[in-house]
């Protein structure tokens, strides 16, 4: 098993100071960007109370915007994504402190508002406010933006470490960038999807998200990162092939399945697999890969990040963590869905599951 990462180890004063700098000016550019870059207008659902949201889609452009700035920065020694890699545990601590610290002042601003409150406990963790925003912004779709760009820089940072120390790439380090990126990049192409979904449209914005956005994502989505920069042995091509595979297919799945889903809710005349959309009832979705599995979706998800992690190796376990985590974490949500679903459709429900019996595994489970 390596050693524990040296900036995992390493700790200092500077550095935190450093560290505060760096990701403050990250966020505040990001939230500037996000308010002026103009964008894609999107008009979200109604909240309960009525009203429709515009959001400003510019996420792709910010993302590209940032990502390249970031490299010409570092190619033409303007900067070093390096030092995301050596101030790592102190940047860690600093999202720490922020996301605490978000998630207090969004209570603070609820209560201010008048927002119904939870109670102490649960108003902090889930927050009181639907929709907050700051300068025009909405903070729940902003704080993703934050999250996977700084998750892609963190990622980037490993290969130019890579490059710094052994002069080349290797073809573990060149699979885990290349999946990684596009992720990260397809998830700001469909960024027009992310204001239907659950998140958006019904939590409540607290400590769980914002934790989530700004501290498990970018530093914990990553870990793989590590052990890839330190492999040293080189990967089969048999073996490259079989990662490979298994991402594609992975990622067909994952976004795949949600972009038919939102096609379909935009408009249920939609074509899915070059026909017209089958369902029940014109609410149940039945073509495509939701007449193969109730939650292929997931299923994808969970092959793109065991994609990530088999790029590591196995030399130890830690890159797997991941991917068990979300095996578990999508599997019990795989059976929430199913008795929210029972719940609201009823005996349309029972229909479809007739119709569509597997959950995550065609033929298996």
């Amino acid at each position: 098993m390596p050693e524990i990462p040296s900036a995992w180890t390493t700790f200092s004063g500077q550095h935190l100071l450093e560290a505060a700098g760096i990701f403050l000016v990250f966020v505040a550019v990001l939230l500037l960007g996000s308010r002026w870059l103009p964008g894609r207008q999107a008009v979200g659902r109604p909240d309960p109370d009525g009203v429709a949201r515009t959001y400003n889609l510019n996420g792709l452009a910010l993302f590209l915007i940032v990502v390249v700035l970031a490299v010409l920065g570092d190619v033409f020694d303007v900067i070093s994504l390096s030092v995301l890699h050596t101030h790592f545990a102190e940047l860690f601590v600093v999202a720490n402190v922020f996301a605490f610290a978000l998630s207090a002042g969004l209570y603070w601003q609820g209560a201010r508002g008048g927002s119904e409150s939870p109670g102490l406990l649960r108003g902090v963790f889930f927050g009181r406010q639907l929709n907050p925003s700051w300068f025009g912004v909405d903070l729940k779709l902003f704080s993703y933006r934050p999250s996977l760009i700084a998750l892609a820089l963190f990622n980037v940072s490993f290969a130019v470490v890579q490059y710094d120390r052994q002069g080349e790439l290797s073809l573990q380090m060149i699979l885990y960038q290349a999946f990684t990126l596009i992720y990260v990049l397809n998830y700001f192409q469909f960024e027009y999807g992310m204001i239907f979904t659950w998140d958006i449209v019904s939590e409540r914005f607290g400590w769980m998200l914002a934790w989530g956005d700004y501290v498990l994502v970018p530093f914990f989505y990553c870990l793989a990162g590590w052990w890839v920069l330190d492999s040293t042995d080189s990967l089969p091509g048999v073996a490259a092939a079989g990662i490979c595979l298994l991402f594609v297919v992975g990622f067909c799945m994952f976004r795949g399945a949600n972009e038919q889903k939102h096609r379909f809710k935009q408009n249920s005349e939609a074509s899915i697999w070059r026909r017209p959309a089958e369902s029940l009832d014109g609410r149940l979705l039945v073509s495509g890969f939701w007449g193969v599995g109730r939650h292929l979706n997931y299923t994808g998800e969970i092959c793109v990040y065991f994609a990530f992690a088999l790029t590591a190796g196995f030399s130890s376990w830690i890159p797997y963590a991941l991917p068990i985590w979300l095996t578990a974490l999508l599997w019990h949500r795989s059976r929430r869905d199913d008795r929210y679903c029972r719940t609201k459709y009823g005996e349309l429900w029972e229909r479809y599951t007739q119709r569509v019996p597997y959950a995550l595994i065609p033929r298996v489970y």
